[in-house]
């Protein structure tokens, strides 16, 4: 290495990790980093050397990886061991000093500029909750209200509100693991999606949150739209198993899981799902739960699940699903559509004018759903302890959005106890999380469970999947 570091942003040598190529390298910002005070600095630098650190490590390296997918977040930090980062303090600025990074992230020892952009904006959200969100008397996030101006917040910090565009974000959730006939289809989706010049949101990572933005991108393309949005937005436990895909081009890291439901249902004008596991079940709770409070009955919302012909079955168990546990009403909120991307964007392109209509005549902001009533149940962050996933309420004898809540907190806790390092770890230590409740209610969850295994849908392909619970009838 030479000591020229501000001469050459790309100064970078080789080396071997275990049977992984590894990089060093010293990377200047781009964008809002570029111009910082010199106490912003200082904060960045006593930030990231403080506890800070491991959730910046991970998260970079989650970054750096991208295209290399795994979906086992204690097995990425286990590879690259060796990984480090750190600011560099200079009279302008700042710069990262990046050590035993995968050598995917470079071309010709230059780092791809799109994951450069995503490793800023990792220094630039998890130092930003810290510092403005947690402590700061300004939230207070122990009250709904206060939860979703820290979420309104974050996004305005990383430039993802936009006033003065029609509504025309789509969010797209599904799964990572997904077969190649599913992943062709999101493609389609989102190409016949991006024609018709609505832009993508996701979870940010491989699978069913790839193929929209990639086939969206050729759709804008033909129609000659420039700048079109591929928005990601993930959390630090999820992303080294759903690490941000090369197309997102506006990528946020909020908090926790329920500011990242959050985020997706404030800032999208209409969901579009597609199959996938635990993680989707997760989402579809999330959304339903939401939908049914007495509040926002009247709040239009498309709603739309999708997939191949060889989906129709998965859909089925996921309709029948919903009906068993949460009801008729909640089925009544989506529609779905089997083989036919067409439909899907037609469906959703009047789904979202009806959006903007009633955003217009209530006076509601275009780029934010502030009417959306969201309760705490789905707001405060829930630890996925072998405790707290024992005491579940898993029961009817509650109102359907409430109970749809406790639902989303199970499949969250499975979510985290199969990809999540703390919750693989959680899991080796203290065995299965033990899920408890009605037979009405549990019988549904264990069959749903059971045939996202048996069609590979908890894991990617290849690799094996180990339950990390256990119902308990």
């Amino acid at each position: 290495m030479t000591n020229s570091y501000s001469n050459n942003p790309y100064i970078s040598t080789h080396h071997e990790s275990g049977n992984y190529e590894t990089i060093d390298a010293i990377i200047s910002p781009m964008g809002p980093l570029n111009i910082l005070s010199k106490i912003e600095v200082s904060k960045l630098l006593d930030a990231s050397q403080s506890g800070l650190y491991n959730l910046f490590r991970s998260c970079s390296l989650a970054v750096l990886n991208c295209g290399n997918y795994l979906d086992d977040g204690k097995e990425l930090l286990e590879r690259y061991s060796d990984f480090s980062i750190s600011i560099i303090q200079e009279e302008r600025g700042i710069k990262l000093d990046v050590r035993g990074a995968p050598a995917s992230a470079f071309v010709d020892g230059k780092m791809i500029k799109g994951i450069s952009e995503h490793l800023f904006t990792v220094l630039r959200d998890v130092i930003y909750a810290s510092d403005e969100l947690r402590g700061n008397a300004k939230f207070n996030l122990s009250t709904s209200e206060g939860i979703t101006d820290a979420v309104f917040h974050m996004l305005r910090n990383a430039s993802l509100l936009q006033p003065g565009r029609d509504p025309n974000l789509v969010v797209c959730w599904g799964g990572h693991s997904i077969s190649r006939g599913e992943y062709d289809y999101t493609k389609e989706v989102g190409y016949a999606l991006g024609l018709r010049g609505m832009d993508i949101c996701t979870g940010c990572g491989p699978g069913a949150m790839k193929g929209p933005m990639k086939g969206a991108t050729i759709g804008h393309a033909k129609q000659r739209i420039s700048g079109g949005r591929y928005v990601g937005i993930t959390e630090p436990g999820i992303i080294a198993a759903e690490a941000p895909n090369p197309i997102v081009n506006q990528l946020t890291i909020m908090p926790d899981i329920e500011k990242r439901l959050e985020a997706f249902v404030r800032t999208g004008h209409g969901i579009v799902i597609f199959p996938g596991g635990a993680g989707t079940a997760e989402e579809i709770l999330y959304i339903l739960g939401i939908l049914l409070h007495p509040d926002n009955r009247d709040i239009p919302f498309p709603l739309i699940f999708t997939g191949p012909a060889s989906a129709a079955d998965y859909f089925d168990h996921i309709h029948q699903f919903i009906g068993d546990t949460i009801g008729a009403d909640a089925q009544n909120r989506y529609k779905i559509i089997i083989n036919d991307p067409e439909a899907v964007a037609r469906d959703m392109l009047k789904g979202i004018k009806t959006v903007r209509e009633f955003r217009k005549q209530t006076d509601d902001a275009y780029y934010f759903n502030w009417q959306l009533k969201i309760s705490p149940d789905f707001q405060q962050p829930f630890a996925p302890t072998h405790t707290n996933m024992r005491n579940l309420e898993l029961h009817k004898n509650q109102e359907s959005h409430l109970l749809a809540a406790n639902l989303r907190r199970a499949f969250s806790g499975i979510v985290a106890g199969n990809v999540k390092d703390e919750g693989i770890r959680a899991i080796e230590e203290h065995g299965h999380f033990e899920l408890h409740g009605d037979i009405s209610i549990m019988q549904p969850v264990d069959a749903l469970l059971t045939s996202f295994a048996e069609q590979s849908r908890m894991k990617l392909p290849g690799r094996n999947y180990k339950p990390c619970y256990r119902i308990v009838k």
